[in-house]
């Protein structure tokens, strides 16, 4: 009986051996891609993804959380990071030819709207001649903001104004003189909360970090339909678009589970899924 006893354990050991050899194998096979994004609502949107990825594909993201726009592309040209995920594409093209990075456009996943908000008025029929304005100094914004501006009634654009590469000088009239506060807009939340501005043009990651909800607290409010052409996509470097893991990426983040989870999880509108 003891001779049986110590066999079946001896047995059960090596299966438990085998086993734990087996569990470690197979997550060793476990592939990993090393994505930066901001805080909100990037990186929200990349933890659902990766719970479908790892169950579906037995991928899993590494999500690297950074706040500074002008890092992202360079990290991702300089081969540190697999994908980035955090700019619209009129942010991306002026970074391409601007710095010569050898990056693509991997797809278009979500809209976010862009905002004026201010502290010191609750409508823009009170905004007064000399006013200051607050707006991001990223070049890729301006048309944004220019266009908002525009729809609000506080300014007239030059004939052949075009959003994907506007600057200050496409403003026509400025008929209240309004003074224009150019800074880096990871910091336009703490110049609202500092009114430094009458009025300050934020864009969706940054409000919605800052605990604002473009919905409800901006005073004007980007349309974010589907033809807006500020959708934010993941980018890759040149070569890997068609590489299988990022593949996977692009097709989750596009799935079904994922635009619901953004309808649901931003049901306020700040945030859309591209089709």
């Amino acid at each position: 009986m003891k001779k049986i006893l110590i066999s079946l354990l001896a047995i059960g050991l090596f299966l438990t051996g085998c086993s734990s050899k087996n569990a470690k194998k197979e997550e060793s096979k476990q592939e990993v891609i090393k994505i930066s994004a901001t805080l909100e609502p990037h990186a929200t949107i990349l933890e659902e993804a990766d719970k479908i990825l790892q169950e579906k594909y037995n991928i899993k993201l590494d999500i690297i959380i950074l706040d500074d726009y002008y890092i992202f592309n360079k990290s991702l040209s300089e081969n540190e990071v697999d994908a980035n995920f955090f700019q619209h594409v009129p942010f991306f093209e002026n970074e391409v030819v601007t710095n010569g990075y050898d990056i693509v456009n991997a797809g278009g996943i979500h809209i976010e709207p862009f905002g004026l908000y201010s502290k010191s008025i609750k409508s823009i029929d009170e905004v007064k001649e000399n006013d200051r304005i607050v707006i991001s100094n990223s070049v890729a914004d301006y048309g944004r903001i220019l266009s908002i501006l525009k729809e609000a009634g506080l300014i007239t654009l030059k004939d052949g104004f075009n959003p994907t590469n506007a600057t200050l000088d496409d403003i026509a009239e400025n008929p209240k003189n309004l003074k224009f506060v150019e800074i880096k807009p990871e910091l336009l939340v703490t110049a609202l909360n500092g009114n430094e501005g009458v009025l300050v043009a934020i864009n969706g990651n940054y409000a919605i970090t800052g605990g604002l909800n473009p919905v409800k607290d901006a005073l004007v409010l980007e349309q974010a339909d589907q033809n807006n052409p500020y959708v934010n996509i993941v980018a890759v470097k040149k070569g890997r678009e068609n590489e299988d893991k990022l593949v996977k990426l692009i097709e989750v983040l596009k799935s079904e589970e994922i635009k619901q989870f953004i309808l649901n999880k931003f049901s306020d509108g700040s945030v859309i899924p591209a089709q």
